[in-house]
């Protein structure tokens, strides 16, 4: 089979390594890649926004199934276009990918279906936000309406720092908008929680936890991702079932009504407290660097989960999972997530090979006359699989370090809460 993959980050990276080690692949596409996916697969650089050039490259290369892995081409449509043209696209079609590029649309099915998730108010103006904000108790939660990079998310401890998210969001720090979201907030224990869906029968595929600070201690701005490890502590049967019958199913069946078309992951991002669920966000397309992950520990052949849900057959597979705990650690560069330096050289790459318990993910590099570049905020993805957390997260920093790359920065506590 030939697949092809969109996307140039360490999610893709990993998604192409998991291609990779299937039988049943003779050629591997990423579009545009990145310097580790150029090792198993090829790279075809091509913009995410010209949909007509992406899909004469798969009619012309004759690709068996396309992955879209980054939100923003499938919150913008890709795969309704493709699919025009009888391509196998495994991701949701652009009315389901709302779900992610309108935190709003979310809420309002939170409305519909009664899923518990924060109480919430919509609000159009700075003036109206600033009004409502002026009665509320804090902390609280500012949210811009659009994908926002992951990042236009601010948790409020006073009227001040509301003030402040409300400006930044309408004076368009996230591109421009109408509406933005202020919520309560509630404490308790973040979970990412992933299924698999075929448009007809859905698998759980596995749990994790991300970091999103750039500072150990969960301190300084949010980022993409700073690191993350699974399965998540908090997962238990009686749990699990309250997730997919508040939350999951729920969602499902709102999307199936309204004619959506859904193939490929959803994300819902969890507040758990007091073991029960609260829904504070989905996204339609594994997380970064959730996916890092959890993929390592799939025991399955990924290319036939992929063809199963091209047929609508997940039903009939059962996803196997090794016995180990994973983390993953970003090595970001210095700056990041505000002003950091490109094209910095990345010496001693090559002595690292993956193997079936510890991998690098690449995510901004480039590979140029036979060097690794670092071309981007997250950069290296260093993930290690063990029979528990601590030993997997030593592992992870072990290679870090013999990397000795001097623009980078890192947390050391990733995985604190299952470790420290």
């Amino acid at each position: 089979m030939r697949i092809a993959i969109i996307g140039s980050g360490g999610r893709e990276h990993a998604i192409c390594q998991k291609v990779y080690e299937s039988e049943k692949v003779s050629k591997i596409f990423c579009i545009p890649g990145n310097g580790g996916t150029s090792k198993i697969a090829e790279n075809i650089n091509i913009d995410l926004k010209n949909f007509e050039q992406i899909k004469s490259f798969l009619i012309n290369k004759k690709i068996d199934i396309t992955v879209i892995g980054p939100e923003e081409p499938l919150v913008n449509g890709i795969v309704d276009y493709l699919k025009k043209y009888k391509l196998k696209i495994f991701g949701p079609d652009k009315f389901c990918s709302k779900l992610e590029g309108s935190k709003i649309f979310t809420k309002k099915i939170c409305q519909t279906e009664n899923i518990p998730t924060a109480k919430f108010r919509i609000l159009n103006s700075i003036s109206s936000s600033l009004n409502y904000l002026k009665g509320q108790n804090y902390p609280l939660v500012v949210k811009a309406d659009g994908l926002a990079a992951g990042k236009g998310v601010y948790i409020c401890e006073n009227f001040s720092a509301a003030e402040n998210a409300v400006k930044e969001i309408f004076g368009g720090k996230f591109g421009e908008t109408k509406e933005l979201l202020i919520e309560d907030f509630i404490e308790g224990e973040e979970m990412s929680f992933f299924i698999l869906y075929d448009n007809k029968n859905f698998k759980i595929f596995n749990t994790a936890q991300d970091h999103k600070r750039v500072f150990e201690g969960d301190k300084g701005k949010n980022t993409g991702g700073m690191g993350a490890y699974s399965p998540s502590r908090q997962i238990n049967q009686n749990l699990e079932k309250k997730i997919l019958k508040k939350i999951i199913i729920p969602t499902l069946n709102y999307l199936k009504k309204n004619n959506g078309k859904y193939i490929g992951f959803l994300y819902a991002g969890l507040m758990i407290k007091n073991n029960e669920p609260y829904l504070i966000e989905y996204n339609v397309r594994m997380g970064d660097p959730e996916c890092q992950t959890i993929l390592p520990l799939l025991d399955n052949d990924f290319v036939e989960i992929l063809e199963c849900c091209m047929n609508e057959n997940l039903g009939k597979i059962s996803l196997n999972w090794k016995n180990k705990k994973s983390i993953c650690i970003v090595l970001c560069s210095k700056g990041y997530p505000e002003n950091y330096e490109k094209n910095i050289l990345i010496e001693n790459l090559e002595k690292f090979k993956n193997d079936d318990h510890q991998f690098i993910f690449h995510a901004g590099t480039k590979f140029e006359n036979s060097k690794y570049y670092s071309v981007g905020g997250r950069v290296l993805n260093f993930v290690s699989l063990d029979v528990d957390f601590k030993n997997a997260r030593k592992k992870s920093l072990d290679c870090i370090k013999r990397l000795k790359w001097q623009n980078g920065h890192f947390r050391n506590d990733i995985g604190y809460k299952v470790i420290d």
